[in-house]
C-alpha cells in the first residue's frame, strides 16, 4: 500500500507520532494541472501536512490549509476527511517567473499567512491563522501548533513530484504515564538525521524501525488515503450564487448558460435558466405567508 498514515507512539512516554506516505493521490492531483515542477513539489508537502493534521487532531469533519502569500504563488489549498479523501490546488499568477528547477518555501510565496479551517460535521467551524515567519511549510505549521494548541510539535515534510512523505512528532500534555523525560528532545534529535530517501523510498515499519530501533515504539494498524474530490452540484450552485443574481441573470442573456468546473478535479457543471432561478429562489427563501 503506497498512500496510507500511521500512528505510532513511543511506549512509557508522552511522545506520539504519525507517519503518512503518499504517491497514487499525489500523482491524480498533479495529473489534472500542469504545475511546474517546484510547485509539485510544494504541493506534495501540503498533501502530506493535511493528512497528518486531519488525523492528529482527531476531526471528523474537513480539515483544510491554505498557504497565501504574496510572491509568484499566491495560493496553495488542500483539504482532507476522515474518509482518508485528499484534494489539493495551486494559483499562480498568469505573469509568474518560476524556476524550472529548486525554488524554496519563501521563494514561491512570500509574505503572507496560513489559515488552517476545522469544519466539523456537527459543531461550530474554526479556523487559527499563522503568519508565514518561517522559510519551509513545516516551521509555519509547527508555529501554529505552538499558538493554536499550545503542544509542541514537529513536522518533516518532503516531495520529489513522484512520491509525497511527512512524519509528525507530538509531546503530549499528560506527564502521569511519562517515565522517560528525556525521550522528547531524543526522539525529535533522531527525526532530524532523516533522509529524503528514507522517508518517501521506505515502507513505514521499515522507516520507523531504522530511525527508532533502540526505542519501543507501538504501532497501529495503518489508514488507507486516496484522492477524492468533495464537489457536487450543490456545492457549486452554491458558489455560483455569490456572484450576486443580476450577474448571473446576465450571463444567462448572454450565454443561454452558465457553464462552470472543480478547480480540483475539473469536473464541468452546466445550470440553465431554469436552474438558476431556482437557486436564486432558494437563496431568497419562500415568500411570506399572509394571515
Amino acid at each position: 500500500m503506497t498512500d496510507q498514515i500511521q500512528r505510532f507512539l513511543f511506549e512509557r512516554t508522552n511522545v506520539r507520532g504519525e507517519i503518512v506516505t503518499l504517491e497514487r493521490a499525489y500523482a491524480e492531483v498533479l495529473d489534472r494541472h500542469g504545475y511546474p515542477p517546484a510547485i509539485n513539489r510544494l504541493l506534495g508537502e501540503l498533501l502530506a501536512a493535511v493528512a497528518l493534521l486531519t488525523d492528529t487532531v482527531k476531526l471528523d469533519g474537513v480539515l483544510s490549509i491554505e498557504v497565501r502569500g504574496q510572491g509568484e504563488l499566491s495560493l496553495l489549498m488542500a483539504e482532507s476527511n476522515p474518509g482518508g479523501e485528499l484534494r489539493a490546488i495551486a494559483r499562480v499568477d498568469e505573469d509568474a517567473s518560476l524556476p524550472e528547477g529548486e525554488a524554496s518555501f519563501r521563494e514561491l510565496v512570500g509574505d503572507g499567512h496560513i489559515m488552517i479551517t476545522l469544519d466539523p460535521r456537527e459543531g461550530n467551524r474554526y479556523q487559527g491563522i499563522v503568519a508565514l515567519d518561517h522559510d519551509s511549510l513545516g516551521g509555519c505549521l509547527e508555529a501554529y501548533f505552538a499558538q493554536s494548541e499550545q503542544l509542541p510539535t514537529h513536522l518533516w515534510l518532503r516531495a520529489d513530484g513522484q512520491r509525497a512523505g511527512g512524519l509528525l512528532l507530538q509531546r503530549l500534555p499528560d506527564e502521569s504515564h511519562n517515565q522517560d523525560e528525556d525521550a522528547w528532545e531524543r526522539t525529535v534529535q533522531l527525526a532530524h538525521t532523516l533522509t529524503t530517501d528514507e522517508l518517501l523510498g521506505l515502507e513505514q515499519r521499515e522507516f520507523l524501525h531504522r530511525l527508532y530501533h533502540e526505542e519501543t515504539v507501538r504501532v497501529f494498524d495503518p489508514k488507507p488515503l486516496h484522492f477524492g474530490c468533495t464537489c457536487s452540484r450543490e456545492r457549486i450552485g452554491e458558489a455560483l450564487l455569490t456572484l450576486g443574481a443580476q450577474e448571473l441573470r446576465e450571463i444567462i442573456v448572454e450565454r443561454g448558460e452558465i457553464e462552470t468546473q472543480c478547480h480540483f478535479c475539473h469536473t464541468h457543471y452546466r445550470f440553465g435558466e431554469s436552474e438558476v432561478e431556482a437557486l436564486i429562489s432558494a437563496q431568497d427563501g419562500p415568500p411570506p405567508t399572509l394571515h
